[in-house]
């Protein structure tokens, strides 16, 4: 029998109640794979009536969940109880939320199942109450870490239009351009063409490399990072056996035509990767970590307080994420 999803909590006061609860609802018609939501049933089962949702709900272990989840949605209790109210995080939620993704982590590395879902966080919330890493990536790459070797974590954004990679994530455009090198670049690209044949069954994944300024520098008149920072990595890949292209005008990297001569487009900075991403496939974008021991999704939206609570929450990236954490877990390597 397959392993089932650990699918976190998230934020409680925000959509992540909400869309788990639609996604389960749909289960059936979408032919979802299993999983589990490891977080507070009697949270949940309030949050499912004040959807107006009859939801069956089953506090299980991680082992029971696939036999459960036809006929119930599987809880897996963490011990920590949450209070929040739709729209209004309180003291409980950052304890349920990290709670909720050690739990998962450790049920993943422990095989009980076969990998990590994470419902949306709010940092805010976290950081009041002491959190330390600048978001869920960081703080599980810690959790993954092992006796001197702490994986270095890569933000993925995948969508069936277009994958792309940022290769500084959440900084400043002053502070991503400073910290842009040559070794972080080829550093990116080697872990994204190993999970791009590992988790996803590419025998031989295709590059494109954009370029850090206009035109790709416009042959340093217009910058000269693309030719001193950008190009010295691409080489470097291409002494690997890497087939990667670059740097390439980020501009012209994602019109219909150029995304058919690619699988993955690794970007200098976070907008000029998910911006593109995100006007293409706002609903079916799912964030994938690699670069760690573990499999881990996420919808690509964050908490939106301003819904929770009110049946408006799509649970389209959800679903997307479980799918495609279903897909990656039964892909054997190239």
């Amino acid at each position: 029998m397959a392993k089932p999803l650990a699918l976190t909590s998230g934020e409680p006061g925000g959509i992540g109640p909400d869309i788990t609860i639609e996604a389960w609802l749909r289960r059936n018609e979408l032919k979802l794979p299993a999983f589990y939501l490891l977080g507070d049933r009697d949270f949940l089962n309030h949050r499912a009536k004040a959807l107006g949702h009859k939801v069956k709900l089953a506090e299980v272990r991680a082992e029971d969940a696939v036999a459960t989840f036809a006929e119930a949605l599987p809880i897996v209790a963490t011990g920590h109880a949450s209070t929040a109210r739709p729209g209004q995080p309180d003291n409980t939620s950052a304890d349920a939320a990290l709670a909720s993704i050690r739990q998962a982590v450790g049920d993943v590395v422990a095989g009980r199942a076969s990998a990590v879902v994470t419902n949306p966080i709010a940092k805010s919330v976290l950081y009041r109450a002491g959190f330390r890493h600048p978001g869920h990536t960081e703080f599980l790459a810690e959790l993954a870490a092992t006796a001197g070797h702490t994986p270095q974590p890569v933000m993925m954004l995948w969508s069936p239009a277009l994958i792309v990679v940022p290769v500084t994530v959440h900084l400043s455009l002053r502070e991503a351009i400073s910290r842009l090198s040559s070794d972080l670049i080829v550093t990116t690209a080697r872990i994204v063409v190993a999970d791009l044949k590992t988790r996803f069954g590419l025998a031989n994944p295709r590059l494109v490399v954009s370029g850090l300024n206009p035109h790709a520098g416009e042959d340093g008149s217009l910058g000269t990072e693309d030719q001193t920072i950008v190009g010295p990595a691409i080489q470097i890949l291409r002494g690997d056996g890497i087939d990667v292209r670059g740097p390439l005008p980020a501009d012209t990297l994602f019109h219909d035509a150029a995304r058919k001569t690619y699988d993955c487009a690794i970007c200098m900075y976070h907008d000029q990767a998910l911006i593109p991403v995100k006007t293409l496939a706002f609903d079916d974008a799912v964030n994938v970590t690699l670069g760690l021991p573990f499999i881990r999704t996420s919808p690509d939206h964050g908490t939106a307080f301003d819904i929770a609570g009110t049946g408006r929450a799509n649970p389209s990236s959800l679903i997307a994420a479980l799918r495609l954490a279903a897909r990656m877990a039964a892909t054997p390597p190239a």
